[in-house]
This record gives C-alpha cells, structure tokens and sequence, in this order.
C-alpha cells in the first residue's frame, strides 16, 4: 500500500528500500534419461552497499492508544537508515525528492438520507465520510462543492470503507471496512469531524457491501473472500457472533461484492466478481463468469441460489454497489470497468441483457463502484471512484443521459489517480515513467 500523509493522502516517495534477495548460480548436467539433473548451487557473495527499512514504531504518541490496529499510525515521519559493511547504522533525515499523491476524494459508495435531506459519500482516498445536501449541484465553473459535514481522522477509524447504509427513521450512518480493517461501524446522524464511532462490531475481514432488514433488525454484509453472506442484529457490537452465515461450495458464490434485499418478496441478490480458489490449497484458484445470485432472504448455510443472472449478454464487468427499487421490479447495478449502470428486472434469470442500460459521455459516469435507488424523489445516485464525484439522474434514466445534478470535490473533467494498495514501484529509464501496479 502507498505510504500516507497524516490527512490520509496517498503518497508514493521516490525513495525505495532495497529487499535481501539470495542470488544463486546453478549448473546443469546435460540431459541423461530425458530429463536435465540439477548438480550443483553457488550463493553469489552481497556486492555493495543496501538500505533497510525502518519498521514503524509502535508508539505515535496521540494515536497510539486510540487505534493499535488504525493505518494513521503508519503515516507518522520516520527516518531511514543507511547501512554499510559494519554494524553500525546512520539516521538520515531524508524527505523524498517529489511526491505523487492524490489530495481529493475518491468516492467509493453512496446513501441518501430521505428524512434529513442529505447524500452520504464514502471517501476512500482521504478515509472519510463527506454529507452534502441533496439538492446541491456543482456549477460547472466551480471546481467543486464543500460538504456540510466531514467525518475524519483516527478516532472515526475510517480507513478503506465501503457500503454505506443511513438508517431511515434516525439517520445513523453504518459503513464496512472493505479491506485493512475487520469490522462494521455506525455514527449518529450528527456526527462530525475527527470522532469515534458510537458502535463497532467485528466482522470477518474483506466486507464490501451492507443491507438492512428494518423489519426484523438485521443487517447484512457480504464478505469478498472467503466469500460469504454474514447476518447480524442491527444493533450488534463487540466481538457478538452472527445470526446466520451463507458460505459453502453450492452457493455460487465467488469473491462477492453487491448486496441488496427486498423485505416485501423476501429475497436477497449477490453479485460475485467470479474469482474462486480455496485458500488452503494451492494451484485451486479458477474464474468464472461474473454473476448476480438470487437467494431467499433468510438463507443460510450451503443453500443453492434460486437463479443467476450470468453470460456475456449481462454485460456484468467488476459489478460493485447494488440497490432495488421493489416498487418497479429494478435491480440498479453499478459496473466499474463497464463505465455503465445496469438495469435488471428482478425476476432475470441466466444470460440475459439488462432491461436498461445507464451508459455514454453525457452520464459523466466514470468507475461507478455505488448506487443508491431513492424512491421519495424517484432518483438514483451513482459515486464515481473515477472522477471524485456523485452524479443523479431520474429512476427511469436510460442510455446517454444527463445527471439531474452533480456534485463534484474535484475540477471537471478531472481523472482520480486511484491508488488503492500500491505495494511496489519501478522506474522505466527509457520512457522515464513510474510504473505502479495497483
């Protein structure tokens, strides 16, 4: 993952530490019975001098009791440390020559806060929650439109979140660590600033999205991989088991991802990216089609889905966010690298085209990962990892169609950089480039 400053920006430092690797030369004997014979290894000596890396220390003095699992602790200063043949170890203060990073939201997931007026974004680039008004939009000259209010900081244990869920009746904002963190945390409606959550549960690792069950008070989440399906009470905190879990090798289910239920017709609808392996075994890993799942909403255990929604006419590519429109039969799916937003009616079953199709230059669609289906004001609100922004459009919206509104955090027509875990880097001298891979 890419170093962070203190405010929770990417940064990617020119400065790279050197890895201990053992370098061995190896003669082979020319074949004898068909097959080359290995016949011996010679360790080549350590030529010159190397860096080593610092880990960090565990005591960062304001943040080190309020989040020993928090990645804010990670984004203190240190220095490096250079080390010659000796012993001996010199501290260098060395700031890195340039930085790359990037300063404006990314925006991961959506919610729409109907009682309070409100649109509920997911910041995963800043590790932040961002609540702007629901009727605000961006003037296209303005380079962009502040929220009302800002949750950050390293008491909100914000890091990689996702599936955003605001509580209809009181306006409590749940969200899900998608990946360094394992759990589920809930702010009140009021919450803002650098603030602890008023509830933490612990979750399994690798939550995506949440659904709530307000009828019987449960809430879902489903957990990427090993994939599965987890139930808890709505009110659940602490380390509290959950009521149920839907997981096993008849399920279908494979690295999955969106989640929606309809309460009415007690069903509930997965969407799996299609990456398979078991863990404990390697050489297992396989891909298969991506898919959307259909279950009865109280399943559990090894249960089968009752249908898929799966082939090439789909058009199903790193589906993300999902919501119902029950009223209409309309499942809204975000497609991330299909740069669309799919309409499925519920009953679809197999290799079948969505019913309608979100998509094209004037939508200003750019890898929405969330939607979110607002059935008081009949619109849907789409977040745009690509673009740092949050666009709405009518729910009956089809093909190229304009956004009603847009609320932007970031000039237009500007591309995020969308660093999610950079975890290496390399320079190409030829074309003088970085290449990350991410």
């Amino acid at each position: 993952m890419g170093k962070r400053s203190k405010s929770g920006k990417v940064i990617l430092s020119a400065t790279v530490a050197a890895a201990i690797v053992l370098v061995c030369s190896f003669s082979v004997r020319p074949p004898v019975g068909g097959s080359p014979q290995l016949v011996s290894i010679q360790e080549i000596p350590e030529t010159g001098d190397m860096c080593y890396w610092e880990p960090v220390n565990v005591d960062h003095g304001e943040h080190a009791t309020s989040g020993e699992n928090n990645l804010f602790a990670a984004f203190e200063e240190t220095s490096a440390h250079a080390a010659g043949e000796s012993t001996d170890t010199l501290d260098i203060a060395r700031p890195p020559v340039r930085t790359i990073r990037d300063t404006y939201p990314i925006y991961s997931s959506v919610a729409v806060d109907t009682q309070f007026n409100e649109v509920v974004l997911q910041d995963t680039n800043l590790f932040g929650i961002k609540i702007f008004n629901r009727l605000d939009n961006t003037p296209p000259g303005a380079d962009f439109t502040s929220p009302k209010r800002v949750i950050e900081g390293p008491k909100s244990d914000l890091e990689y979140n996702n599936g955003l869920y605001v509580d209809p009746k009181d306006g409590d904002i749940y969200t899900v660590a998608s990946d360094t963190a394992d759990n589920l945390i809930v702010f009140p409606h009021d919450a803002k600033g650098d603030v602890a959550p008023m509830r933490k549960l612990k979750t399994p690792h690798r939550n995506f999205a949440t659904a709530v069950d307000e009828e019987k008070g449960e809430v879902f989440i489903t957990i990427q991989y090993p994939p599965k399906v987890v139930v808890y009470r709505k009110e659940a905190s602490g380390d509290e088991k959950p009521l149920r879990v839907l997981e096993g090798e008849h399920t279908g289910l494979f690295d999955a991802h969106g989640l929606a239920i309809d309460v009415k017709k007690k069903l509930m609808f997965v969407g799996n990216w299609g990456n398979a392996s078991d863990y404990k075994v390697a050489g297992t890993g396989k891909f298969y089609p991506p898919s959307i799942t259909v279950y009865p909403l109280d399943a559990s255990g090894d249960t089968a889905p009752l249908r898929t929604i799966q082939g090439s006419r789909t058009q199903l590519d790193w589906a993300a966010g999902m919501s119902l429109d029950a009223d209409n039969n309309d499942l809204f799916v975000a497609n991330d690298v299909g740069q669309s937003v799919l309409v499925f009616k519920e009953t679809a079953q197999g290799n079948v085209a969505p019913a309608r199709i979100l998509k094209g230059q004037k939508t200003y669609l750019k890898n929405p990962t969330g939607v979110a289906v607002d059935t008081k004001n009949k619109e849907l609100w789409v977040s745009n990892l690509g673009n740092s922004s949050a666009t709405c459009y009518s729910l009956n919206a089809n093909g190229d169609a304009a956004p009603l509104r847009t609320i932007r955090s970031a000039p237009a027509g500007r591309t995020s950089v969308k660093f999610g875990k950079p975890q290496a880097v390399a320079y190409d001298s030829k074309r003088q480039e970085y290449l990350v891979p991410n």
